[in-house]
Parts: structure tokens; C-alpha cells; sequence
């Protein structure tokens, strides 16, 4: 059984992570308190906290990519302003100048995007460098904030 306390401090340090990384956690205190629960029954469950939207595969091995956040977050702020279950949204969002639209599931999606090769390692996605402290990621597009100096979108680059 899940007790109050052990979720407030988990949502206690969901926003605190996601405020140093730029990212921003839903307004909706309801919302999050379900999803933070639902995280806490699943690292109870399975040692780790998977998405309690979705259905678990029963090993680390198989659900690496819904560990929250999940692989698929960055991507789903970009195109919809919040990841699928909801916990992390968009600034847009957060200040209530977007809505929020259904999100189709990414999981078993192929990538059709170009694949780019640095010292031997593959990505199907662009690397991005942040033009401030040089932070690099790899995903279609640049994230709203750099996680490291936190400066905006617009000071990223593709990086070849």
C-alpha cells in the first residue's frame, strides 16, 4: 500500500529534477498525484518506475524505454506539448496558451529519419548542440531548455 507521504515526496522530487533540467511537470495536482501513485505501485512491482500508463513487459531488459521519463517524452513536448501520460508538458502548455491533443503511442513506431554516424555509433535521429556550454543530444528536434545551462531553443545547432 502506497502511503501519501511517500507520493507528496516523490512529486516533491519530480518537480525538483524536472525544474533543473527545464522541463516542467503538469499543473493539474490531481493528475500528477495519480501518475506519481501509479509510479510508486510499479517501482513497488517491478523495482522500477515504468509509466503507469502503460503495460509492462515484466523486465528492465524489455522496459528500459517507458522508465519515467520515458525515451519518448522529448519528442511527444515537441510535437504535443506534453509526454503521453501527461506528467510533463510544454511551457505552452503550462501557462495555458495550448491545448493538449491526443497522443498516439511511439513504442512499436519505426524511425524514418536519417542516420548519422559519429566515432562509430549510429543514431536515426540529428545531434544537436547546445551553442552555450556545448551540451549534445540526439533526437529530431532541439529540447525547449538545455538541461545543463538552461538557455532556450534557439541557441542549439545541428551538430555533423
Amino acid at each position: 500500500m502506497i502511503q501519501d507521504k511517500s507520493i507528496e515526496i516523490l512529486i516533491t522530487e519530480l518537480k525538483s529534477d524536472a525544474t533543473k533540467s527545464g522541463y516542467n511537470i503538469n499543473s493539474d495536482e490531481e493528475l500528477v498525484y495519480d501518475l506519481a501513485g501509479g509510479l510508486l505501485v510499479n517501482r513497488e512491482r517491478y523495482g522500477y518506475q515504468f509509466c503507469p500508463c502503460k503495460l509492462s513487459e515484466g523486465s528492465v531488459e524489455k522496459d528500459m524505454d517507458l522508465i519515467c521519463p520515458c525515451d519518448y517524452r522529448d519528442m511527444d513536448l515537441d510535437e504535443y506539448g506534453t509526454c503521453y501520460c501527461g506528467l510533463y508538458v510544454s511551457a505552452k502548455v503550462l501557462q495555458s496558451k495550448s491545448q493538449v491533443k491526443p497522443i498516439p503511442d511511439r513504442r512499436k513506431k519505426s524511425k524514418d529519419n536519417k542516420v548519422i554516424k559519429i566515432s562509430g555509433l549510429k543514431s536515426s535521429y540529428p545531434i544537436w548542440r547546445c551553442k552555450v556550454c556545448g551540451y549534445l543530444c540526439a533526437r529530431n528536434t532541439p529540447p525547449e531548455k538545455c538541461p545543463i545551462c538552461k538557455t532556450q531553443r534557439e541557441r542549439f545547432e545541428e551538430f555533423n
